[in-house]
């Protein structure tokens, strides 16, 4: 099991680092008067974060991974899946985020 949470926190070892990437980048966009909506993803998306930046996605995510910790394989079993989308979302938004921007 601590293989799993491992992978999980450099997974978001890396969403973090790109996170603060794109937040900065949308800071400029929004200053410059582009970047005009009410949150990154919509509902539906498996967060209940709602927010124009990628930090506070990030903050639940590490959340929900920390309580994964101490948590019996069951839970493990019964939660790894939706945080492997949360991963796979983040990534994925953050990537073409990056593109976009370039």
């Amino acid at each position: 099991m601590s293989k799993i949470i491992e992978a999980l926190n450099e997974n978001l070892r890396v969403i973090y680092r790109k996170s603060v990437d794109a937040d900065a980048a949308l800071n400029t966009l929004q200053a410059k008067g582009k970047g005009k909506f009410d949150s990154v993803f919509v509902d539906g998306s498996g967060f209940t974060t709602r927010n124009k930046r990628f930090g506070p996605y990030v903050e639940e995510l590490a959340g929900e991974v920390a309580q994964l910790v101490d948590a019996d394989p069951s839970t493990l079993n019964k939660e790894l899946p939706a945080i492997v989308k949360k991963i796979e979302l983040l990534l994925t938004t953050l990537t073409q985020f990056k593109k976009t921007v370039s």
